[in-house]
């Protein structure tokens, strides 16, 4: 192999690497002692950590990345500021990295909760998740017979034998999705309301989706937010909303609608829009959308894109 061949290697500053480790251990000591009265935080094997509060009746079960929990302000899992503010209990998976939970270090962890009789002492239960993170929660909400369900963006299964035609995640393709708690669909039998949220758009999104098929799943549609569905609500403002009307098992498509609506004054949408009808060469739909923003909103780059559109519309009739 050729200098030119070999891999590049990058050299991690041991100062760097100091901090960094230093800094890891200060989030976890802060969520020991936020569960060292009423819960817990276990090392789940050497990539997951079960976070658990205990507050109430009301048990709320989300999956997620550490990254994902350390990159918000607060380096909170995503549900607790939601839970501690409803006094719910919260039990929150956070993974290193793109493990998609499936570790059997996680299987007996769940296979102990329901020993326990864990889910038994709650009134309500929400498993909750998006994409990596909404796998988990359908395929676990099993051990929580008539718990609700709310994935955001789920995959059925990265098996390429069933779903080969998503060249997304290459990596999670080898890990194993036919053994325990491994195909999500499946794994939802006996939960309550199932609610799966999908960009239809995305072809892949749309298959992943058509997977769910049951009585108890009601599929909702977002469309032109790809895997960005779950930051799209949260930055709307709405998603403790869903998740709330999820809890309650009330989250169907007229209450979704109706926070789904927000988006017509969430800029990350409506450009999405407008490069959509771009993209396709419809410069009138494209014209019409910035004339409805820039009517409704103070937005300057939907102004100067409208008059750039103008400008070529008119040089286009011009040299007509």
């Amino acid at each position: 192999m050729s200098d030119t061949d070999a891999p590049i290697q990058t050299r991690i500053d041991p100062a760097t690497q100091a901090a960094e480790a230093a800094d890891r251990s200060a989030w976890i000591a802060a969520l020991e002692a936020m569960t060292a009265e009423e819960g817990y935080l276990e090392p789940l094997g050497p990539d997951h950590f079960a976070f658990f509060t205990d507050a109430g009746t009301t048990l709320l079960v989300s999956f997620e990345t550490i990254g994902a929990a350390r990159a918000r302000p607060g380096q909170m899992p995503l549900g607790q500021p939601l839970a501690q503010a409803q006094g719910w209990s919260h039990l929150s998976l956070l993974a290193e990295g793109e493990t998609w939970f499936r570790d059997p270090a996680v299987y007996a962890f769940f296979d102990r909760l329901v020993d326990d009789a864990f889910f038994e002492d709650f009134d309500r239960v929400l498993f909750y998740g998006a994409e990596m993170g909404a796998y988990a929660a359908c395929a676990y909400a099993v051990t929580a017979p008539g718990a609700q369900v709310l994935a955001i963006s789920p995959r059925a299964t990265l098996d390429p034998a069933q779903a080969g035609w998503d060249k997304r995640h290459r990596a999670a393709r080898r890990l194993d999705f036919t053994s325990r708690y491994g195909y999500a669909p499946e794994m939802t039998e006996g939960a309550g309301q199932v609610v799966v949220i999908h960009d239809p758009t995305v072809s892949e999104e749309a298959m992943h989706a058509a997977l769910f098929r049951a009585p108890w799943v009601t599929v909702l549609k977002a469309p032109l937010m790809g895997g960005r569905i779950e930051w799209a609500l949260s930055h709307m403002g709405v998603l403790p909303e869903v998740i709330m009307l999820a809890m309650a098992g009330k989250l169907g498509r007229y209450s979704f609608a109706g926070l789904w609506r927000r988006r017509r004054n969430f800029s990350p949408y409506l450009l999405a829009i407008l490069d959509r009808a771009e993209g396709r060469g419809r410069r009138g739909l494209a014209i019409s959308v910035c004339r409805s923003v820039t009517r409704r909103l103070r937005a300057p780059r939907f102004a100067r894109r409208l008059e750039k559109l103008l400008r070529k519309t008119e040089g286009g009739a011009e040299s007509a």
